[in-house]
Parts: C-alpha cells; sequence; structure tokens
C-alpha cells in the first residue's frame, strides 16, 4: 500500500468509480472499436489480424508499465514489493483492455475472412457471452492454466479484466451497428430516441446491482470485467443513447473543441500506453515526497487532468518524433 490517504466523498467515488469507469468507459469504447471497422480504410481480414497481434503485444508492453517498473521502483524507493504485484511475473499476461483489443480483431478479421452474416456475427457473439456468463471465476487450481483461459473467459487468480467470451460482443455489435449508421440519411433520426436508452440502461444498472449484485456493485468488481449477456445488452443500449447524446453535444461545440476531440482520439492508443506508464510512478511520487498527503475529490481530479495532459503530450511528441 502506498503511504498517503485517500478522503473521497461517496457520491464522487461511486460516480467516478463505479458509473463513469465501468459502463461509461470501457463497453462504450470497444462498441467504438467496432464502429470504427466500418470506416477504416484498412478492415481486410488479413490487415485486421495483424493489427491484433499488434495490440496483444502493445498489451504486454502496457503490463510491464503498469506493473513491473512500478514494483521495481516502490521496492527501491519505498522498500515495499507489495505495492505492485507481478504474482511471480504471471501479470506480464495480464489481460487489459489492448490485450482483449487485441483478440477482437484477429477473431474479427477471421470472421470476415469468412465472410459470414451480420446475423450470424450477433449469433457467434452472444453464445460466446453465455459461455463467459456460465464459466466466469472459474478456478483451474493452477495458475498458469488460470492464466492461459484468461484471455478467454474469466478464470480465478486475477490475471483478467476483460475476457474475450465475456467482451467480443462490443466490437461485433458496434460493427453491425456501425453498418447501419454509415447508411443512415437522417443521422438525426437515427438518434431520436437516444435519452430513452440512456434511461432503460440506467434503472437496469442500479436494480440490476441492488437486487442480485450488478456491474455496479461495490463488493466485486468481476461483475463488471465478468459481466453477464444480460448486463452487456444493457450496456449496448447504454452505448447508443450516449453516443446520441454526444452527436446532439457536438452541434454546439466549437471547431476547436472537436478537433481536439479528433486529436484525442487519433493518439488514444499512445496516450494509454502513456498514462500506465505515468500513474503507477506518480503514485509511488506521491507517497515518496508527501507521505501525509490526503487525496480528496478536488486533488484527485487535479491529478487526474494532470496526467491526460501528460501522456497526451507525450503521445504527440512520440508521433511526431517517428513521423519525422
Amino acid at each position: 500500500m502506498m503511504n498517503y490517504k485517500y478522503s473521497f466523498s461517496p457520491i464522487y467515488e461511486f460516480t467516478v468509480g463505479n458509473i463513469l469507469g465501468r459502463p461509461y468507459a470501457a463497453p462504450i469504447f470497444m462498441f467504438c472499436m467496432g464502429i470504427g471497422i466500418v470506416y477504416s480504410r484498412n478492415s481486410q481480414w488479413d490487415k485486421m489480424v495483424k493489427r491484433g497481434a499488434i495490440l496483444y503485444i502493445l498489451g504486454i508492453l502496457v503490463n510491464i508499465f503498469e506493473f513491473f517498473i512500478p514494483n521495481l521502483v516502490s521496492g527501491i524507493l519505498l522498500g515495499n514489493w507489495d505495492a505492485f504485484p507481478i504474482s511471480g511475473g504471471l501479470l506480464l499476461f495480464c489481460v487489459d483492455i489492448l490485450a482483449f483489443a487485441g483478440l477482437a480483431f484477429i477473431s474479427m478479421g477471421i470472421l470476415k475472412k469468412l465472410e459470414l452474416s451480420n446475423k450470424t456475427w450477433i449469433v457467434i457473439a452472444v453464445i460466446m457471452s453465455i459461455i463467459g456468463t456460465l464459466l466466469r471465476g472459474t478456478d483451474f487450481g493452477i495458475p498458469i492454466i488460470n492464466l492461459f483461459f484468461a484471455d478467454f473467459i474469466g478464470s480465478a487468480g486475477g490475471f483478467t479484466a476483460f475476457p474475450l467470451f465475456n467482451w467480443l460482443i462490443f466490437p461485433i455489435a458496434g460493427y453491425v451497428w456501425g453498418q447501419y449508421f454509415i447508411r443512415a440519411k437522417d443521422k438525426g433520426d437515427f438518434f431520436k430516441f437516444w435519452p430513452i436508452f440512456i434511461i432503460l440502461a440506467l434503472i437496469y444498472f442500479f436494480a440490476s446491482t441492488n437486487l442480485w449484485g450488478g456491474i455496479l456493485s461495490t463488493e466485486d468488481i468481476h461483475l463488471y470485467y465478468f459481466m453477464t449477456t444480460l448486463d452487456a445488452l444493457f450496456c449496448i443500449i447504454n452505448a447508443h443513447g450516449v453516443i446520441g447524446l454526444c452527436y446532439w453535444i457536438a452541434k454546439y461545440l466549437p471547431d476547436a473543441i472537436i478537433k481536439a476531440v479528433t486529436i484525442l482520439s487519433r493518439n488514444i492508443n499512445t496516450i494509454y500506453i502513456a498514462q500506465w506508464f505515468f500513474v503507477p510512478l506518480t503514485s509511488i511520487f506521491i507517497s515518496y515526497f508527501f507521505k501525509d498527503l490526503i487525496i480528496n475529490d478536488l486533488l484527485n481530479s487535479i491529478i487526474a487532468i494532470c496526467m491526460i495532459i501528460l501522456a497526451t503530450l507525450v503521445s504527440l511528441g512520440y508521433n511526431k518524433l517517428r513521423s519525422s
């Protein structure tokens, strides 16, 4: 554990951590990943498989930044080798969102190669989601076996956040959704009922969490990471509503903000990798120099904004250097 303390208000912690950080984060990102394939010039099956392999390798690189380097720095500076446990090196292959994205691109590339219909894609995604629902939390009794299956199902041991079977439904849903959206003549009419979609999803999220322990639960984060098929369905409903909200907001934003968001979108991978280099090291830095610091809602928000700015600047600098 780090030496500094947290003092978040219950509303802030639940809103940021359980709502914005869960159904409004990865599910929408993965849904949009599928939409991006529709608009991409490099959506040929072989290019998708190649891109997937690269993303999977980048996922391992993120694990080095997120776990191994912080483990080393924390141990040397703070004498604390337990702040970032690496599970005997097994966390090198932890399945985070980039590793999942890699597996998703490979899987969808294979499906494109087979020239299957959209209905077949959906059926495959639903079946995989149901299997992931039934097998979530499976413990094979041997860490290395749990690690292998972590790529596909939510096995025990903490080796996965986004197993393929539980989450492939999002990029596939986004891919099919994107084919309808790109052909829609009236985009505004396409999003006509977006508020209802958001409201329905929020009702489900809160009701399921209170009734049987849903994805907003604070007791077990894996109820979100290993979400059920029903959870995924309402996350997809929510994604349509949120994209509709963004479409409506975008009409009133100045071009400068639209341009800034576009730049962030184009550099999302490098920004994500950079942030996982700075976030844990910043945690160690604060613990080393400000041991008695208490991080509240405002300070945490300021640190988060600084991390985004720093990661973005590093990403833009890296891409400029690479292009030159």
